[in-house]
């Protein structure tokens, strides 16, 4: 399997999924993370999931789910998004469940979205944003080889107010 790390495996949306991503993409805690204004319906996951298969060229994202290798639980979820061929760069989120946070799973996971986007489709950059008080995410990715670049201020929306955020950036090392 080539999406295989050493804790996770990353996989294709699957129907049963459905679940799972209801559960997490309505939770209002990473609301303002993912820029979602309302929750989703399990009808509007179901057709997600159903043209997830679609390629990458016409979609522009892709999304992957991370499974533990010994469990084989869905832990957590990887995207790529705002895929720009032209440009030859696309950004990165991550989402790990919370009784799986701080394991190493995103560690893992970030490493084999980069092997992914660097080796499969041959792009030239990585990016993502990371708001400035998330310590936590920011550590990662650095640790994972990204470097801030710059800070978009006042960049999200939240209920209390703006807040800024990090840009963050991979190069292609080869």
């Amino acid at each position: 399997m080539f999406l295989k790390g050493d804790i996770i495996y990353l996989r294709g949306l699957e129907p049963e999924d459905v679940e799972l991503l209801y559960r997490w993409e309505n939770n209002p805690e990473v609301w303002s993370i993912s820029q979602t204004l309302k929750p989703f319906s399990k009808y509007t996951l179901k057709m997600f999931v159903d043209c997830a298969s679609d390629d990458i060229y016409a979609t522009r994202q892709l999304r992957m789910m991370m499974n533990d290798l010994n469990t084989r639980a869905t832990i957590g979820i990887i995207d790529i998004f705002d895929f720009d061929p032209f440009n030859s760069r696309v950004g990165v989120g991550i989402l790990v469940d919370k009784k799986s946070r701080n394991k190493g799973v995103g560690t893992d996971a970030i490493r084999l979205i980069k092997k992914y986007v660097f080796e499969v489709l041959m792009l030239h950059q990585i990016y993502c944003h990371i708001l400035t008080d998330n310590q936590i995410s920011l550590a990662l990715f650095q640790h994972a080889g990204f470097s801030v670049i710059g800070i978009k201020k006042e960049w999200i929306k939240t209920s209390s107010g703006y807040k800024d955020a990090y840009l963050l950036q991979m190069i292609n090392p080869s």
